[in-house]
């Protein structure tokens, strides 16, 4: 074991900051991270046993004790049980002989949930031994548990398990765009570094992960901070629940998403990027990697890139299954071998990121859109879209509908016209950027995809008149409670008394108390939270109970009240109460 482990931290070069990609490879190797592991690897990187210890169990992926050889962990995300995911997953068990959460007895085999592995346009989906398989039915898990029983190798699984198709339906300004590899380089260095910044302002281009911010803002920034050094990174992260774009992109167009990282490198003057590739999407990493070497080869990476005399090279670096990396902040301490928790801001990574330097964070949607900018000019860009939503956005679209998969509109496109290009009838409502965004009733649909109306980094999940409000807001909400970092109280227990009390209510035990207490823990989490994960992690709640409030009065236990009681208006003073910060004080006489 010594000597594997010296291999693995040679070829890491000893690097603290690499410490989650050596974890990575030693479960790989064993299952698990070995006690004996922890003490060896913390000495050869000169950092502490407890920082080996606090990154092996802030991620999901890493294990301090011993999984299956097969690891099987099958997605729970909202779209894989709309496919039957629950029964499925009894399925496995009964056919694996092996308890949800278990590892069986011979260490063969063990099962468990994992948040959503981003393939909901071919789910349900499981990751064994971290590739990911996709549609999953019962004639599968029975030729599975073959193949385990016999100590098949999965490279010897038929290969068409484990394909994931692109499901590319409407291509607009960016897909259907064709460009040279190196023609978004030789543009910006034509025409001029500031040149080409002004060209990225005019654009209009802003980020296209969810917060929207103005990118040429954030190059500005970056590159007028004063430092020895700066950093381009590319967030493909993408965790939120029903997302699944980048991954599309990165399979499909990786040579346009290195090039927008490159364009932004010579603007701000970095040598050093990195792709943050999320643990689910492995099955693209050795692809990646050879797209990369190519580059290199055609001198559109390295030390003379397209002999101008720049430097930039793109390092990839695997997460470990924490959607908190998402954000921006917990990324850059995933990238430096910590615990992804969200830092103090500011001071914000544009002045204070990776290692300290000033770095860059940006989608791998907003790095293509840079790349097609570059070449096309900020005009060509920003001749599409609305006022202050300018371009195009590109949309994962699954849940309820006959052709889910990427689709791309022109912000300003209704909500209703998106609806019928994916083939969805008899719609209930959307969830439009995640659990973290907003749900929208059938009323709705008049609304349109912008900035300025209904913003989202992606997430496009229909749901039709035969599911459950409750259902969807439960989901979500048991989301959050376990995706939770934990550094801050309002988030670590506020995400859990929100799954507690909204179960109380699904399950029938609720009172009209527990909804107003409800909307106040809701108010609480989302107002007091260190960052955007508590912030949002009570939008499931709050956008479904504002416009179905009767689905979740409904659901409240039976209680006899007097002839003319009004139970709205006591409700009503409930909630007022609520506001004032008395609620406890007075709730109980509410109810009575």
């Amino acid at each position: 074991m010594n000597s594997v482990i010296e291999q693995i931290l040679a070829e890491a070069d000893y690097q603290a900051v690499r410490l989650l990609s050596i974890l990575r490879a030693i479960q790989a190797r064993y299952q698990h991270i070995p006690q004996p592991v922890i003490e060896q690897v913390a000495g050869a990187l000169n950092i502490p046993g407890t920082q080996v210890i606090a990154v092996c169990e802030f991620y999901s992926f890493l294990h301090l004790t011993p999984q299956g050889r097969y690891d099987i962990l099958v997605s729970d995300s909202i779209t894989d049980h709309m496919l039957g995911k629950a029964s499925l997953m009894n399925d496995l068990a009964q056919a694996l002989k092996v308890g949800i959460g278990q590892v069986r007895a011979d260490g063969r085999v063990s099962l468990n949930h994992t948040a959503c592995t981003g393939m909901c346009d071919q789910g349900p989906a499981c990751l064994i031994n971290g590739i990911a398989l996709t549609r999953l039915d019962r004639a599968r898990i029975d030729a599975m548990a073959t193949l385990i029983e016999s100590a098949t190798p999965l490279a010897d699984w038929p290969g068409h398990w484990f394909a994931v198709d692109d499901n590319i339906r409407k291509a607009g300004l960016l897909l259907s765009a064709a460009q040279e590899n190196g023609a978004a380089i030789e543009a910006t260095l034509q025409r001029g570094l500031q040149q080409t910044l002004a060209e990225i302002d005019i654009s209009g281009l802003r980020g296209r992960g969810g917060a929207g911010f103005k990118t040429a803002m954030k190059w500005r920034f970056c590159a007028e901070t004063v430092a020895d050094s700066r950093y381009v990174v590319c967030n493909a992260d993408e965790g939120e629940p029903g997302t699944f774009k980048d991954r599309v992109l990165l399979n499909r167009h990786a040579d346009q998403v290195f090039e927008g990282m490159t364009v932004a490198a010579a603007i701000i003057g970095a040598t050093q990027g990195f792709l943050y590739l999320r643990g689910e999407y492995q099955h693209l990493y050795a692809q990646l990697q050879a797209v990369l070497a190519q580059r290199r080869a055609n001198r559109l990476l390295g030390n003379d890139i397209l002999g101008h005399g720049f430097a930039f090279d793109i390092e990839i670096r695997l997460g470990a299954g924490a959607y908190i990396c998402g954000e921006e902040s917990a990324l850059i301490e995933s990238l430096e071998g910590k615990p992804g928790i969200p830092r103090n801001r500011p001071p914000y990574p544009v002045t204070c990121g990776y290692l300290n330097q000033p770095t860059i964070v940006n989608n791998v949607e907003t790095f293509f859109a840079a790349a097609h900018i570059a070449v096309n000019g900020g005009v060509w860009f920003a001749s599409q879209g609305t006022a202050k939503s300018s371009g195009s956005k590109i949309l994962s679209i699954s849940g309820d509908c006959a052709r889910p998969g990427i689709y791309e509109y022109p912000f300003g496109t209704a909500i209703a016209d998106i609806l019928a290009d994916c083939g969805a009838d008899d719609v209930l409502g959307v969830q439009v950027g995640g659990p973290s965004g907003i749900f929208i009733s059938n009323a709705e649909f008049h609304r349109v995809l912008a900035f300025e109306d209904l913003s989202t980094g992606g997430s496009f999940i229909v749901f039709d008149h035969s599911r459950s409000i409750l259902d969807i807001a439960q989901n979500f909400t048991h989301f959050f409670a376990h995706e939770s970092c934990g550094f801050c109280t309002p988030c670590r227990v506020g995400t859990a008394l929100l799954k507690k009390q909204l179960d109380k209510i699904v399950d029938g035990h609720g009172s009209a108390g527990d909804v107003v207490e409800l909307e106040s823990l809701c108010q609480l989490v989302k107002n007091n939270s260190h960052c955007g994960l508590g912030q949002t992690a009570a939008n499931p709640i709050l956008t479904t109970l504002q416009r179905y409030p009767e689905i979740y009065e409904k659901q409240l236990k039976r209680i006899s009240y007097e002839p003319g009681f009004d139970l709205n208006g006591a409700l009503d003073i409930a909630r007022r109460m609520a506001q004032r910060n008395d609620a406890a004080a007075h709730l109980t006489q509410v109810e009575d």
